[in-house]
This record gives C-alpha cells, structure tokens and sequence, in this order.
C-alpha cells in the first residue's frame, strides 16, 4: 500500500463513527467492491487493515484494490444487515461470495405478484415471481429487522384473509385489507416504498413520503397524510438516534430515566395489561423486560377470581396484589418500574396497592392508549412524548407485548373451558337464571341465535334480556 493511499484510507478510518452500519470499500474507480455491516464501523473496518492481520489471498487482494471507504449509518445491527443485502443485490460487488447453499439460510420474501403482498421469512427460494432477498447468515438479527420494518410498513401477515381485523391490525402493524380499509392502489405505494428500503435506498424512502404527505394535505386526506409523516418520522429516527446509542448498552432506558424522574435506570421493567368481555373471563397479564429484552421466563398470568362484571382498576389492583404479595419471601427479581397499560386513575389504582403492600418505593407509570400519553406519579398532567421518541417505541413494544400476551390468554380460556359461560358477570344474572338458560337453550351457541323476546321469557325481565344479548353479541 503506498503511503498516500496509506494515509488516505488512516483518515478515513478515524473519522469512522463506533456506531451500526453498512461499509463499502471502492477502487480506483471508485467501483463498489465490497459490503459488509457491522454494529461497530470504526472497529469493524480497521480490523482489515491492522498489519499484524493474517490475510488469505483474497483477502489480500481485496485490500490492496480499496481506494476509499463509504458508509451508511443505521439505527442497529439488525436494519445494517437489510441495507447490506440491498447493496449486495444493486451493485454485486466482485469481492461479496454468494452464499452456494441456499437452502441453508433464510430469505426475506415480498410476494409482489400477490394483490396485497406480504412480507415473511422463508428458506425457500422457488421461481414463483416473488421477490427474494438474502440469503442472510444471522436468523436473529433477521428477525429483529422484520419486527422493525412492520412497524413502518405494516403489510398482511396472513396467507388468507380473515372475516374481521386480527390483533395486528389493532396494535397498527397491518393495515387491515381484509375489511377493505386500505386501497389497492395505497397499499401499493408502500409496498414500492418498501421496496426501495429494502435495497438500501433509505432517503428515496423518506423523500416518496415527503411527496405523498404533501399530496395527501392538499387533497385534504388528512388521516394518509398523518401516516405519511409516521413512517418519515421512525425512518428518520434511525439516523437521530445511532450517536445515543452507541453511549450505554441501555440507551433508551437512560432517557426513560430522566422522562419519569427515576433515582436509577430501570432495567427491570414489569407492565400489567387486562382483557375480558363484558366482564366475563377476566384475565390479567404481567411481561418482564431485562435491559429492553423481554424475559419470558418472568411472565405471569392471572385469571381474575375476585372481581364481577367490567372493573379494570379492581381488575388490575389484583393482579398487582398477587404478583407482590410476599415478593421478599420469595426472593424473586423486584422490578425497577412497574408499568400499566391505561390512565392516570390506573396509574394510582395501583400506586395505592403498592403503598399497601409496603412497596412504597416501586415507581409507577402508565401510557394511555388513545394518544399515547405517559403518566408519571409526580406530576398531574400526562408527559407527551414525540412520535420519533425512543422512549416512546420502548414503552409501546413493552405494552403491545402485555395486550397480546392478556389477550392469548383470555382466548384459550375461551376455547378450553366451555362449560363457564360468563353470563354471571351480566347485570341480572346469577347462577340459577344461567343455569335455566343454559337448560332452555342447551348452548351458549344456541343462546346466541335466539332472540331477546325468546331470551325475556327465561330472564323476566326485558333489560336483562337485552343486557344477555349484548353480550352474546360481543362474543
């Protein structure tokens, strides 16, 4: 290497961030000859040019081609690895070896030749008119990149269409074209932008939804709009936040810190949520976070004994009760906040319950689901975190994972235990008027079918005949 290039390539490397990200070395003709991705750029280049480095041939003659260095920041390993397989695909640099033994690794699959494509994991790779990219080594690091790209581009998951919204339509991560509440033609346009991010074309990403923002304001289409600026923003965040990152193994939770007024970084994080219909198979989940990672051995949950009808803050209040009850005589993990899906008056609901277990000094905070607003006990009003916020995709992964894990479990006590109707939780209705309604009707099924004037010769009475209905409608 002469010394002039020798010197250029050292400048470059010491201006190298210690960040994520994607590298390409050039040559002489400022050519891509190779990509690679590494979670610590400065330390990851350097690596190939530290003199005391054994070196095949390849290697070698790799080196002494590089003439200049390029790099691409992202927001972690897992986004670096989908950026570095675009690049690889766009410009198949002569020194990135294929990967021979395809079956060996996964793909990411976005089936464009169906009317609402999907986007999946396959190890399949079948000549089918389907985008494949990949093949990938790291399975984790794939899987945490799909997470984060359904939150931007929240494309169908299931093969065949469902009669109604599923949970991922309701946590935002699909955008419901089983009930027609996404056109052909809009749909589209993600897939497109979803297209482009795959191929490490990131800024074209943001400036399509820069144009379409614009375009959906003037056409007065408020709603696309407001989506639009949503996926600018997480885009964006993951060039605002690479620095911050990089300083503590708990970023986020650093910044969570100083949001909540916290004496110390709350590493362990346990967030209750609840889930029943119309008061029936209540049921309360618990979710444990270490370091921003769930910890599904520390999960809990709790099949409401105590509480009739539709209660959350009792509801929540037991949960919170069983799960501290002799915490310290069970030497089990005590967690640094406990977080509660809902409002302001669960957030003291279970501030109280705390205080009456002697767990005074447990923080408590609550985020609220219709505008994501954060309550902390210290202050009155609700601390309005940006879109972009880190702190804010923190706290809403710990949630979603709470709902979903409350809610599989409200649904298998559903299909396994089919003998506890529910129907003692509605107004009007004790053990011997479900007992009768059970005789007259048979099932729960039957029950449904019938009508409220057929319900009210059970029942005696017409309002709770409707209340029975209502709730037969729910389920």
């Amino acid at each position: 290497m002469n010394k002039h290039k020798s010197q250029k390539i050292k400048s470059k490397i010491a201006s190298l961030p210690d960040s994520a990200g994607v590298y390409k070395f050039l040559d002489a003709k400022n050519k891509i000859i190779y990509v690679g991705k590494a979670i610590n750029l400065k330390k990851r280049v350097s690596s190939y040019f530290q003199p005391a480095r054994a070196r095949g041939n390849r290697l070698e003659l790799l080196i002494s081609a590089v003439r200049d260095i390029e790099i691409i920041r992202t927001f972690s390993e897992a986004t670096a690895l989908i950026c570095e397989a675009g690049l690889i695909k766009n410009y198949a640099p002569r020194f990135n070896v294929e990967l021979k033994d395809d079956k060996s690794y996964p793909f990411l699959k976005l089936t464009v030749q169906e009317k609402y494509p999907r986007l999946f994991i396959t190890r399949r790779k079948i000549n089918d008119g389907a985008f494949y990219y990949g093949p990938y080594v790291n399975v984790k690091l794939l899987k945490e990149a799909v997470s984060f790209v359904k939150k931007v581009f929240p494309l169908k998951t299931c093969r065949r269409f469902k009669k109604k919204v599923c949970l991922e339509y309701h946590i935002n991560q699909c955008l419901g074209p089983c009930e027609n509440k996404v056109s052909v033609e809009d749909y589209k346009t993600i897939v497109n932008d979803l297209k482009k991010f795959l191929e490490g074309k990131k800024e074209k990403v943001i400036h399509s939804l820069e144009k379409q923002m614009k375009q959906f304001s003037r056409g007065h289409e408020y709603e696309k709009a407001l989506l639009a600026k949503k996926r600018i923003e997480a885009l964006t965040a993951l060039s605002q936040f690479h620095d911050q990152f990089r300083q503590s193994i708990y970023g986020e939770l650093d910044e969570l810190k100083g949001v909540l007024k916290l004496e110390s970084v709350p590493v362990v994080i346990e967030c209750f949520d609840v889930s029943n219909i119309m008061g029936a198979h209540a049921v309360a989940s618990m979710v444990r976070f270490v370091a921003g990672k769930p910890e599904k051995s520390g999960y809990r949950r709790f099949k409401i004994k105590n509480v009739k009808g539709i209660d959350d803050y009792s509801m929540i209040r037991e949960a919170v009760c069983r799960r501290y009850t002799g915490i310290y005589e069970k030497k089990d993990i005590f967690p640094d906040l406990v977080l509660i899906d809902g409002g302001k008056g669960h957030l003291f609901t279970v501030k109280k319950e705390l205080e009456k277990l002697g767990l005074n000094s447990v923080p408590v905070a609550s985020i609220a689901k219709e505008h994501n607003h954060l309550y902390g006990a210290f202050r009155k009003e609700p601390i309005r975190l940006s879109p972009g916020s880190r702190v804010l995709f923190l706290i809403q992964r710990i949630r979603d994972e709470a709902h979903r894990f409350a809610i599989n479990y409200h649904r298998s006590l559903r299909r396994k235990d089919k003998f506890i109707t529910g129907l003692q939780g509605i107004k009007g209705i004790g053990a011997v008027k479900e007992k009768k309604l059970l005789k007259v009707f048979g099932s729960i099924n039957d029950l449904q079918k019938a009508g409220i004037a057929e319900i009210q010769k059970v029942v005696m009475d017409t309002k709770t005949a409707r209340r029975v209905k209502e709730y037969l409608k729910n389920l």
